[in-house]
C-alpha cells in the first residue's frame, strides 16, 4: 500500500459503507481523498479511488462515523472499532476536544465459515468481550493536538514534532488504543489514525486540564 501523506490532517467525519464483502470508509470532511476498504474475510486494507457499485442485490448500509479507533484481532477474526457519536467538551491549546459517546464494533470474521466448531465457540466467547469496549467510558480525543503530553512537554518538544502524524507525537503509556492502531500504522494510514486517551477532565481557573489514566 502506498504511504499516506503524514502531513495531512486527520479525517474528522466519514461515511462507513457496509457491503457484504467489505467495509468502505469514505472521508467527507475535506478535499476528495482515497477511501479505505477493509476486507471482511481477512481484514486486509486497500485504498480505493471509487466506491464499489451498488445494485438491488448489493445495497450497502451507510452511517456517519467520526474516527477509526483501530482493529482488534481475535482467534479467527478481526474487528474494526469506530467512533459513532462524539461531544465537544471544551478546547485545549485552542483546539476542540471531544468525548466519545458511542463506539461500534464491526466484525471482519467471514473466515469463521471455514473454522471448526471449537474455534467458532472460542471466537464467540472472545467476541462477547468486545461489548466491554463499546461500553468503555472516559475516552477523549482531538483531531489537532496531542492530549498525551502536558503543555510544558509540548513546548519543550518544539515545533518540529508537530510536523509528525498525531499518533507519532503521542506518549504510548497514555494512548488507550495503542495496540489497536498497530495494523493501521503498519499500513501507513496516518489520516485515519485517531489517538484516544482514557481519563477525566477538570476545569481550573476556566482552563481545561486532562488527568489521563495509566494503562
Amino acid at each position: 500500500m502506498e504511504r499516506a501523506d503524514s502531513g495531512q490532517k486527520l479525517y474528522s467525519r466519514m461515511r462507513l459503507w457496509e457491503f457484504p464483502d467489505q467495509y468502505v470508509i469514505e472521508p467527507t470532511d475535506g478535499p476528495s481523498a482515497a477511501s479505505l476498504s477493509i476486507n471482511r474475510h481477512d481484514a486486509s486494507f486497500t485504498l480505493i479511488d471509487e466506491l464499489p457499485e451498488s445494485n438491488s442485490l448489493r445495497v450497502p448500509k451507510i452511517q456517519t462515523i467520526f474516527g477509526v479507533v483501530g482493529m482488534l484481532k481475535l482467534l479467527a477474526g478481526s474487528y474494526l472499532i469506530v467512533v459513532t457519536e462524539r461531544e465537544c467538551v471544551g478546547s485545549y491549546l485552542g483546539h476542540p476536544i471531544y468525548k466519545i459517546l458511542s463506539l461500534k464494533v464491526f466484525p471482519c470474521d467471514h473466515s469463521l465459515k471455514t473454522s471448526n466448531a471449537q474455534q467458532k465457540k472460542m471466537e464467540a466467547e472472545f467476541s462477547g468481550l468486545l461489548n466491554i469496549v463499546e461500553r468503555t467510558s472516559g475516552l477523549f480525543f482531538s483531531y489537532d493536538t496531542n492530549l498525551t503530553l502536558s503543555v510544558q512537554r509540548l513546548h519543550d518538544l518544539g515545533d518540529e514534532s508537530k510536523l509528525l502524524p498525531l499518533w507519532r507525537q503521542a506518549e504510548p503509556r497514555f494512548l488507550w488504543n495503542n495496540y489497536m492502531l498497530e495494523v493501521l500504522i503498519d499500513n501507513k494510514l496516518d489520516p485515519y489514525l485517531l489517538p484516544v486517551i482514557q481519563g477525566s477532565i477538570l476545569y481550573i481557573d476556566a482552563a481545561l486540564c486532562f488527568l489521563p489514566y495509566f494503562l
